[in-house]
C-alpha cells in the first residue's frame, strides 16, 4: 500500500512539473528547454557548451522581450513553438525521473498554450496600469519561478 502512494506521489510529482515547464515556456520559449539542459548532468567541454548557448538563450529572450521592437507571442509560429518546448522539456523531465511520457508531454505541451495565451491576457490586462517593462518583469518572475520548481532536484 504504501509503495502504491508513493508511486502515486512520484506520478503526479511529474505531471505538475512537466505542466510548469510547459507554463514557463509559454511565458518565455527558452525556459522549456534551458532549464532542463542547464540542471542536467551532461559534463565535459560539449556539456558545458551546452549549458552556456541554453543560459544565453534564456538571458537574449528575458531581454529582448522587453524591447519595444518584440512582437506578439500570438503571431505565428510563436504558439506552436512554445507549446513545443513545454512539451520537449517535459518530455526531458519525465525521462530524468524514468516515468512515462506520454501524459506529461500531453502536459508540456498544454502548459505551453497555458502560458501564451495567460501571459499574453497579462500583459494586456496591465496595459496603462504599469509600464510595459514592468508587467514584462513580473511575468519573467513567474515563469522563471516555475522553472525553478519544475526543474529542482
Amino acid at each position: 500500500m504504501t509503495r502504491a502512494r508513493g508511486a502515486s506521489r512520484s506520478s503526479f510529482d511529474v505531471l505538475a512539473r512537466s505542466l510548469a515547464i510547459g507554463v514557463a515556456a509559454g511565458s518565455r520559449a527558452s525556459l522549456g528547454l534551458a532549464p532542463p539542459l542547464l540542471t542536467s548532468s551532461l559534463s565535459g567541454p560539449w556539456g558545458t557548451v551546452a549549458k552556456v548557448v541554453g543560459a544565453l538563450g534564456v538571458a537574449a529572450e528575458l531581454t529582448g522581450d522587453k524591447l519595444p521592437s518584440a512582437g506578439s507571442r500570438l503571431e505565428q509560429p510563436g504558439p506552436p513553438i512554445r507549446m513545443v518546448s513545454g512539451a520537449v522539456g517535459a518530455l526531458v523531465l519525465a525521462r530524468r525521473a524514468e516515468a512515462g511520457v506520454l501524459l506529461p508531454v500531453l502536459l508540456g505541451a498544454a502548459g505551453g498554450a497555458a502560458g501564451t495565451w495567460g501571459g499574453a491576457a497579462w500583459r494586456a490586462a496591465a496595459v496603462g496600469r504599469r509600464p510595459d517593462w514592468q508587467a514584462a518583469v513580473v511575468e519573467d518572475a513567474v515563469a522563471l519561478s516555475l522553472a525553478v520548481f519544475a526543474t529542482r532536484p
